[in-house]
């Protein structure tokens, strides 16, 4: 298993130094460009099942328990390792990076962004892979910041060579942003290794701050929370990211919203929480404020985007929403209780499904329509897509429908357990100030329900006009086969919960206790 794991991190970036050498002749194919995106479907394809059957290995009796470790010198002045493991909070995200990096190589084979060569977009898109990966797999600080970085640079060049307009714009305003919070970050994980002389994640989760002063933890978990804050994004920090999704290709806005994100998110859990509790319980509810806020902003920046006559973009749209449900994410978190962390680890990967089929849907109209502008796209009377391309409109109902927390699919769970558990947050905290911050998400979730049903009603419904009385082509195979496995997880995980809920409850309860089962 730990040969497994490893080859998981290691497999996406020879697959991506293999991209990039002349493909052997029997391989090339009718076209070259072909033969290297067929490449880059195979390698994510393998690592998607080394990641299956990983997780059909997991003993999820000892979820709590690091699994498939390795652990070898690497620096050993700093006493830095190449450390890599998995437990319940790591593996379902480690799973879902294979799986929709996967799909976006299956999508790109048969529809490639316009832009250069494949070659360097498979390369790309496999050093992404492999960042990614690295990031839920590693369990060193150091080894964890550089595999957080690692991710950056593909994302900007997707975005800068193969996105749309205002590409070059956006993918500065992406990498300036996400650059300066990684140093303040560094400075933060530096602050922690120094004061406690290890960089290992098990180690210090297991000290849980007894290593460090109550001052050295808030430092750190301020330097330590900005970085992984402009990552997830939290409001007011976040605004890269509509201009990153906006002007990024389709595969590229499913991975920065279905993977990228997550990675703050995990910091704040696997790092924040279990290595400084003390800090952060200093911040919590400073944290808990930027999150409603985001929730409550997020939601309104779509209603008005959503409004006939605004002009509003629906990939604009869908990165709005990511700010509210991420909110969702960190009021979990920091509700500092087992309920609201494996809320807000649940929401987590809900939000990964839900929102990379949205952004898979909402590409498939532009390529369709040319435009994704809401109001070019519904006209005077609404797009009628029900009537146009019946199956493709009705796969963006149950989107939205799941992205608003319809009971019975994945977006429910999270975003209820996380309420709850700021309806009874970590002891000290304050329970006024949480149900507070309750009651604002809540209003968050009427709001989110409002703007995607006013979406489903102008793109959905409607009369054709004359120009749009030709129907449209509706979902092609190429397209079920990279969506269905999203909206059958989706399905799976609402009526199922127990399938995630198993393996992060074991992990959460370890984590805040300080290492203890």
């Amino acid at each position: 298993m730990q040969f497994l794991l490893a080859f998981i991190v290691a497999g996406p970036l020879l697959g991506a130094v293999a991209a990039l050498l002349p493909a052997p002749p029997g391989l090339k194919g009718k076209s070259p460009g072909q033969a290297v995106l067929r490449h880059g479907v195979t390698v994510t394809g393998v690592i998607l099942l080394a990641a299956i059957v990983l997780a059909l290995g997991f003993d999820r009796d000892q979820a709590s328990t690091m699994q498939a470790t390795t652990d070898i010198k690497w620096i050993p002045t700093l006493n830095v390792r190449i450390h890599l493991g998995i437990d319940g909070i790591s593996l379902p995200l480690l799973v879902l990076t294979a799986l929709l990096t996967f799909l976006c190589a299956l999508y790109s084979y048969f529809k490639m962004p316009a832009g250069p060569s494949p070659r360097a977009f498979v390369a790309l898109l496999l050093v992404l892979e492999a960042g990614t990966l690295a990031t839920f797999a590693v369990l060193d600080l150091l080894l964890f910041f550089l595999a957080f970085e690692m991710v950056l640079i593909p994302m900007y060049f997707l975005i800068a060579r193969w996105g749309g307009d205002q590409r070059q714009a956006a993918a500065w305003k992406f990498i300036l942003y996400t650059l300066l919070g990684s140093v303040v970050m560094l400075l933060g994980l530096l602050l922690i290794g120094l004061k406690t002389g290890t960089f290992d994640m098990v180690a210090l989760a297991t000290d849980n701050g007894r290593g460090m002063t109550t001052s050295v933890q808030v430092i750190a978990v301020l330097a330590i929370g900005i970085g992984l804050a402009v990552k997830t994004p939290m409001w007011p920090l976040h605004s890269w990211l509509p201009d990153a999704h906006t002007a990024a290709p389709t595969v590229g806005s499913v991975l920065l919203a279905g993977v990228l994100l997550k990675m703050g998110t995990y910091g704040f859990v696997r790092i924040v929480l279990p290595v400084a509790p003390d800090g952060m319980h200093r911040f919590a509810p400073y944290l808990a404020a930027f999150a409603v806020a985001g929730i409550i902003y997020g939601s309104l920046a779509c209603l008005a985007l959503a409004k006939r006559g605004n002009k509003g973009d629906l990939k604009r749209l869908i990165a709005y929403s990511s700010v509210g449900h991420m909110g969702f994410v960190l009021l979990g978190i920091a509700s500092m209780s087992p309920t609201g962390v494996n809320g807000a680890l649940f929401a987590n990967i809900a939000h990964g499904l839900i929102t990379g089929l949205l952004f898979f849907l909402v590409g498939a109209l532009k390529d369709r329509y040319g435009t994704a502008d809401l109001d070019t796209l519904s006209g005077a009377t609404g797009a009628a897509l029900y009537g146009r391309a019946p199956r493709l409109g009705g796969l963006l109902a149950f989107a939205a429908v799941a992205s608003l927390g319809l009971p019975g699919l994945a977006g429910f769970w999270g975003e209820m357990l996380a309420m709850f558990g700021a309806f009874d947050p970590a002891d000290g905290l304050s329970r006024p100030a949480f149900l507070t911050f309750m009651a604002i998400a809540a209003v968050g979730t009427l709001l989110t329900a409002a703007y995607l049903l006013v979406v489903v009603r102008r793109v959905c419904m409607g009369a054709p006009e004359d120009r749009q009385e030709l129907r449209l082509v509706d979902v092609q195979g190429y397209e079920a086969a990279s969506w269905s496995p999203l909206v059958a997880l989706t399905v799976l995980a609402g009526l199922w919960p127990a399938v995630l809920l198993g393996l992060t409850d074991p992990a959460v309860h370890k984590l805040l206790a300080g290492g203890k089962s």
